[in-house]
């Protein structure tokens, strides 16, 4: 027990180190570096000048809407695989990512003006819509297996989704646009865009921490939450409940990031173990570093052009699942 603490302790201060200084590097590489003491001044001696307005309203505001976009993810990701007991679910493969990118492709298709409240509104809609596809095989259960047609479907309606958005892109001669949505990136982000991911986001986690006891006990299996006196099927309802308008945020903000809640729940189970009560927070912490140093590689691979930040998730997380899934059936 005393070991495991310490690695919990280690982690998390680790995650806190490492993630300080991407913030940093995020805040002063790209098109303009930017110094410490540029930084400093744009948060404690602001005045109107052009690199300081640059720090304080693009580069800020664009590395904290990082931060709790990969920290709901990463959240989301250990949520859903440890209400479902499996290694590989996360949102996009459950197609609620895609849900919502698909509402957000109809939005600009109509001519909808965007912005944060209607890119929000746009994609709680979508995830309501794809989530509820998934809350009804959750209802529905019966046997244990359905645990196995809840991915199906997820990741048959992610796929149907995706193939819709970019049929609305083409006929409405949009497709610049959309295809920026589908492959994810934080080149828009506002201070209005920080504060929705951030209460969204604080909010979620507060609330996945508290249920962090039932998926333990729905991780032991249903036939052992069943014996605790736990319902597996309202746990699951729940949980999914709770996710839904985290991961609308999530695509309102970032847009569709694939991979994130597939790699960093698996890498803290490994580091910490299976108790949630632990890997919620830390998959929190995880989650925002991996997007942190993927944007910073989004914006410095191919400087002064931005790269879509799901190219970088993609590079790591399609190996990863891979290497997850032949594990797993073997």
């Amino acid at each position: 027990m005393e070991q495991k603490n310490k690695n919990t302790i280690t982690f998390v201060v680790c995650s806190i180190f490492i993630l300080i200084i991407g913030l940093f590097l995020a805040v002063s590489l790209g098109v303009t570096h930017i110094g410490i003491s540029e930084i400093w001044n744009s948060i404690f001696n602001y005045s109107e000048t052009l690199e300081l307005t640059l720090i304080r309203d693009v580069r800020i505001p664009r590395v904290l809407c990082v931060l709790f976009t990969g920290g709901i993810l990463g959240v989301t990701g250990a949520m859903i695989q440890g209400a479902t007991r499996n290694p590989i679910a996360e949102p996009t493969l459950l197609g609620v990512s895609q849900g919502a990118t698909l509402v957000i492709a109809i939005f600009y298709a109509v001519g909808i003006t965007i912005n944060t409240t209607n890119v929000m509104i746009a994609s709680l809609m979508g995830a309501l819509f794809s989530g509820a596809v998934v809350i009804g095989f959750i209802l529905r259960k019966r046997q244990n297996s359905s645990i196995t047609k809840i991915l199906l479907a997820g990741t048959a309606m992610s796929t149907f989704f995706i193939s819709l958005t970019t049929v609305i892109g083409l006929l409405s001669n949009k497709s610049q646009f959309i295809a920026f949505w589908v492959s994810g990136g934080f080149r828009n982000a506002t201070w209005s865009d920080f504060k929705l991911v951030a209460v969204v986001g604080i909010i979620g986690l507060i609330i996945a921490i508290l249920l962090s006891n039932k998926i333990n006990v729905l991780s032991l299996g249903d036939d052992v939450a069943i014996s605790l006196g736990e319902n597996p099927e309202r746990i699951r309802l729940i949980t999914f409940l709770v996710m839904i308008p985290m991961c609308a945020a999530a695509v309102a903000v970032g847009k569709n990031i694939g991979f994130v809640g597939l790699i960093v729940p698996q890498i803290v189970r490994k580091i910490l173990g299976e108790d949630y009560r632990k890997n919620i927070p830390s998959s929190f912490l995880l989650g925002a570093v991996l997007l942190i140093y993927s944007d910073i590689a989004a914006r410095m691979f191919y400087n002064p052009y931005e790269t879509p930040i799901g190219i970088f998730t993609a590079l790591i997380g399609v190996p990863f699942f891979i290497v997850v899934a032949r594990r797993e059936r073997g």
